[in-house]
Formats: structure tokens, sequence, C-alpha cells
């Protein structure tokens, strides 16, 4: 059984239209009318249990709208949704024990108290008896390597060490789908390491689910296999890291050090060139030519060193979200 089922699922906002002056005020008091602003469009998919999903697209796009009703905060305008068994919106105990949403730029933790009294606050509420939190708090302590943070009032962590505290808080009732909204948002790069490496441990020791939305793609692509892409509400591409690169880079730089100069005449007859520096220069080669191109400038030219790359995944996926392309 999948962890989330989504078929065809949509969100529909009315907002008020208002004319400007004393007339639109009047008319927008007495008789409002509305347009329709759609923020999901009919998206489906399905994620099996213990996958690791990234879910992207740009500011506005529908993401986190989608999140809120997979998690039951909001009501869906249309469609169906199924998480761990359950549908979200009837917002059932059982439910709320199943899953956590963490939202990087939102806190659970009382900013005066230290983390262990809002731990304990959460172990009351989803009914966790004291020697299964204890034990479950220890775990968590030690993977997240907070030991002696926990009993320090919150406002005295540095940044990192909340959003630790933050997801211990999330996951001490140890849900079993995980929805992460920017985790890692706004620190710095050790620390986004470090919860990288948690949320793999978690994943792998406890086989959670996992839908997660950055704008780091180092976290996408140390997490995640596969990835849902989403624009203007709809849902462009649902498959993995590769696929996405192999179907909107077509092309490889290909690096060459050459030994001697050679006019740039010359060299434009074997691919497009992308620079010429010194006696470096850089190639983009379709990927179906790839070889052949490599073979005859290996042949031809006085070669020293040769490279070929990928073009970099947030390339990529700018790539992608700019136009909008439809898989």
């Amino acid at each position: 059984m999948s962890a989330i089922v989504v078929e065809n699922l949509s969100k529909v906002y009315p907002v008020a239209v208002k004319e400007p002056g004393l007339k639109g005020t009047v008319q927008h008091f007495f008789h409002r009318t509305y347009r329709e602003v759609k923020a999901v469009q009919a998206i489906s998919f399905e994620i099996e249990p213990g996958e690791v999903v990234g879910f992207l697209g740009a500011n506005g796009a529908g993401k986190t709208t989608t999140l809120k009703m997979l998690t039951g905060l909001i009501h869906p305008s249309s469609g169906r949704v199924n998480v761990a068994g359950y549908t979200p919106f009837q917002r059932k105990t059982g439910f709320l024990q199943k899953i956590t949403l963490v939202m990087g730029q939102k806190q659970q933790l009382i900013w005066d108290l230290p983390a262990l009294d809002s731990l304990r606050i959460n172990a009351a509420v989803y009914n966790i008896p004291d020697r299964q939190f204890q034990q479950q708090v220890d775990e968590l302590t030690e993977m997240l390597a907070l030991a002696g943070k926990l009993t320090q009032p919150v406002r005295k962590l540095s940044l990192g060490e909340r959003m630790k505290a933050e997801l211990l808080a999330a996951l001490v009732h140890r849900p079993q789908v995980l929805f992460l909204d920017e985790p890692t948002l706004g620190l710095d790069v050790n620390a986004q390491v470090s919860v990288r490496e948690f949320l793999r441990e978690y994943n792998q020791r406890y086989g959670a689910t996992v839908l997660l939305t950055s704008h780091y793609m180092a976290d996408i692509t140390a997490l995640c296999q596969r990835v849902l892409v989403i624009h203007e509400g709809q849902l462009i591409y649902d498959g993995s890291l590769e696929g996405l690169v192999d179907r909107f880079a077509p092309c490889r730089e290909v690096k060459v050090e050459l030994a001697q100069p050679y006019p740039p005449e010359k060299l434009a007859l074997y691919a497009e060139l992308e620079a010429i520096e010194g006696q470096i220069v850089r190639f983009l080669v379709p990927q179906e030519i790839l070889t052949r191109t490599v073979a005859k400038i290996l042949t031809d030219l006085d070669v020293i060193d040769l490279a070929v790359t990928e073009p970099p995944i947030e390339e990529v996926i700018g790539r992608v979200l700019k136009a909008g392309l439809v898989v």
C-alpha cells in the first residue's frame, strides 16, 4: 500500500476584486465580485513507504499549498488524497500520530523555555508513555548531536541547534510520514550537512517516508533519487534526478587542455564552442554524439587533458521552471 496517494488534487482560492476609488469601495461592500486563483491544478502521484522524494518548484508554484492539503491543514477544492491510510482533512487522531510537518520558517519550540520542556508538552499531546518518550529523546539526541543542549533555553541555541531541536520535537512521536518544507532554510553549510545526514539516517533506521521541499539543490541531490516538479500549480515532472538531467540538459560540457593553440574556426568544426581561455577549450556537445566527438578530438588534436561534465542540477531545474516544460 502506498504511503501517499494523490489523485487529481486541486485547490482554487476565491479572491475578492475591488475597483479603485469610492465607487469601487461601495460596490465592493455591497456587491462583492471574485476571481479564481488556481493554486494547484489536478496533480496526481503516489509515494511508496520509505521513499525520499524531492518536491521542487519556484516560489508560488503550489508546493506549500500541496503540503498543507497533504497534512490536512486546508481542504482541497477537488480530488482525492490518502496519507498513511487516512484522508488528511478529516484530521483523525490516528492520522496525526503518523505524520509530521516541519517548516523551516516556523517554530514550535517555546523561545524562553528549555527545548526539553516543549518536548514534554509534545509527549503529553501524543500520549507517549514516559519510558518510551525518554528512549526516543535519547535516540534522537544522539543522532542529532544535541547532548547537553535540550536543557538550555531555546533562545540561547545557535540557529543550527534550534533547527535540530525543532526536528527532534517534530519526530518525538516517531511519525511514519515526514513533510519537510525548507528544513535547512537559513542554515550555514555545516548545519545543512548535519541536518541532511540526520534525515538520511532517520529514513534508513525507521523506514520513514519523506516528502521534501528545498531551494538548496544540495538537499535534493544528497537525499532524493526521485523528484516531483510543480510549475504554476501543475505537476510537470515525476521521475529520477538523472532522468531530469538527461531530458532537460541534452548537452555535456567537454573541457580540453591542448598542448598548442588552434584557431577557433578549426575548433568550431568539432562542436559548439562555449569558451576559449588560452589553451583551455570548452565545447558543448549533444549527448547522442558525445562519444564520437570526444574520440575525434582525441584523434585529431594534441590533447593534454580532457574532462566531460554534466551541467549543475541548479541550472537544469532553473531551465525547467523558467520554460514550464511539461513531461
